[in-house]
């Protein structure tokens, strides 16, 4: 009776330290809804040397690591919303994009409300690896908290948040990103070292295109 029990409800593996936390829903958000005034406009339509539009190879990295991914545009940018929704995903329009990231931030995590966690990417840094998405990914998937990449000490992007930060990312203000959320929950954070500078280089000026 006990080897029929045990063929049917059986025993977590041991190699996997938290069994209960695995397989939920962690959803990529590519948050392209900046002005890009620095660049001149249209940064995220401007091509990378092999062709591929800023923006489009930042939703690529992301879809390559999760499978669950939306994105966030300004309002009345039909272009980029365009691109972005051939690549397969759905794109929500963010109409107060002009207050500051903290509009488009909430406006993608108000759009995945069955989300159980997230990974906040930035339409600007196209030269993230996936590997490093997956990661924090998982990361997050296994504690629930907060997890940040970081190369060789020095953090960056991308930021991901267990579910239960969600009230308190419905309530950002202004341009600081989720500053104040990881600044409330210094215990709360990890730290995921990887080898991808990728993390640190975003796209300000046509200069960093290169």
């Amino acid at each position: 009776m006990s080897e029929f029990r045990a063929k049917l409800f059986p025993s977590p593996s041991p190699l996997d330290p938290n069994p209960s936390s695995l397989h939920l829903k962690i959803t990529g958000i590519l948050l392209a809804a900046g002005s890009g005034s620095r660049f001149g406009g249209g940064k995220l339509l401007h091509p990378l040397p092999d062709g591929t539009p800023i923006g489009v190879a930042s939703l690529r990295n992301l879809r390559s690591a999760l499978p669950e991914v939306i994105a966030v545009v300004r309002t009345g940018d039909d272009q980029l919303r365009e691109l972005l929704e051939r690549e397969g995903i759905v794109v929500h329009p963010c109409e107060d994009a002009n207050l500051g990231m903290a509009r488009s931030f909430m406006r993608g995590i108000a759009a995945s409300e069955d989300a159980d966690g997230w990974v906040i990417a930035l339409g600007d840094m196209p030269f993230l690896l996936p590997q490093t998405i997956k990661t924090v990914a998982e990361r997050v998937e296994q504690t629930g908290n907060i997890a940040i990449a970081a190369y060789r000490g020095e953090r960056g992007h991308p930021v991901g948040f267990g579910r239960r930060y969600r009230d308190e990312l419905l309530k950002l203000q202004g341009d600081e990103g989720a500053r104040s959320v990881i600044g409330r929950h210094p215990g709360d954070l990890e730290i995921v070292d990887c080898d991808d500078r990728g993390i640190l280089r975003d796209i300000d000026t046509p200069d960093d295109v290169e």
